[in-house]
């Protein structure tokens, strides 16, 4: 696991934003730990959390020419994001959406950058991939591509079917999906932490009832 990989799963539990216990999912399956990316709430959980997106992506290689963040969550991201690659030597515009377009002012739906070239959207975590599925709508209707999409973890947890949402993106829309981390990176993190030995046992368990087939 890389380093920042290790950093970032320590920091979300610091911050409180990996939350181990028992918590309800949307698909109404009873989960051992939680990820809230709205617990990313002042300007220094944000600052970092922007760095660490900026060293995933970075180390992926993903040629890309700007961010998109999908309204609402996306919108802290992409910026924070970009002012993160803008330090790191990587200066690129983003922008965002409205939720409803505006019929006066400057009009529009989005705000920020013009979308054009390669696009990546930048978002918390992908569950059923609607918001990807509209970003990628309006990106082409721009006239633009997109090109991948970033997120902070990768629960590599199947969805209605055998496949994972993350996994679903990559096969309908045929875009490359880069994570912070992934439920790997976090079995691998509590597997050296010997006092969270329970959570890694319930983790497990849980991924043998919802994990997903054929991660690639």
């Amino acid at each position: 696991m890389s380093d920042f990989r290790k950093e970032f799963i320590a920091f979300c539990i610091d911050c409180g934003v990996l939350r181990f216990g028992q918590f309800k999912t949307k698909a109404g399956r009873m989960s051992p730990y939680f990820f809230d990316a709205g617990l990313f709430n002042d300007g220094a959980m944000l600052g970092r959390l922007g760095q660490f997106y900026a060293k995933a992506i970075l180390a992926a290689g993903q040629p890309f020419d700007m961010l998109f963040g999908p309204a609402y969550k996306g919108i802290p991201l992409a910026a924070s994001v970009a002012i993160a690659l803008a330090q790191a030597g990587r200066n690129v515009p983003y922008s965002f959406n409205r939720k409803e377009t505006k019929d006066h002012g400057e009009g529009g739906r989005t705000i920020g950058a013009p979308l054009a070239g390669r696009v990546l959207i930048v978002d918390d975590v992908i569950s059923a991939g609607t918001s990807v599925r509209e970003s990628v709508e309006l990106i082409r209707a721009s006239g633009a591509s997109p090109c991948g999409v970033a997120i902070a973890l990768d629960r590599l947890e199947r969805g209605a079917g055998e496949r994972s949402a993350v996994q679903e993106v990559r096969e309908h829309f045929g875009l490359r999906v880069i994570a912070i981390a992934d439920l790997d990176d976090l079995v691998q993190f509590l597997g050296a932490k010997p006092d969270l030995g329970q959570q890694l046992i319930e983790i497990e368990r849980y991924r043998q009832l919802y994990g997903a087939v054929a991660h690639a």
